[in-house]
């Protein structure tokens, strides 16, 4: 497990995933794999020289139809509930969730400048 309060993934998620996965393999450079997702692929973006997954670049549908289409942060919390209780007690904002994902469960909040992020509890 990761270590708390640490940003740990990053993901992208737009209308068309495959096009912004094939603007940031040339751009950056990175490889991608495949994540299925029943109907769609999303994918996994790839450091070219060791293979090492950095990134995600999901498909804006399904579960992830809500979420905004910038670069998000997840950040790895203790307890969930008391992180989403204390971002709506000091201004912030619930965006999508909190569900689950897999044994995990996130939320995507909006701090008091408008800033977005994603938080996890394993």
């Amino acid at each position: 497990m990761q270590k708390t309060g640490k940003i740990f993934w990053q993901d992208l998620t737009v209308e068309d995933a495959k096009q912004v996965r094939d603007f940031y393999s040339a751009v950056v450079d990175w490889t991608f794999e495949k994540v299925n997702q029943g109907e769609y692929d999303d994918y996994n973006m790839m450091n070219p020289e060791d293979k090492e997954v950095v990134a995600g670049i999901c498909h804006k549908r399904g579960v992830n139809k809500d979420i905004p289409s910038q670069w998000l942060n997840y950040i790895r919390v203790k307890n969930l509930d008391n992180s989403v209780a204390q971002c709506l007690a000091h201004g912030g904002k619930i965006i999508d969730g909190p569900k689950n994902m897999g044994k995990s469960r996130f939320v995507i909040i909006q701090d008091p400048a408008g800033a977005y992020m994603a938080l996890m509890e394993e």
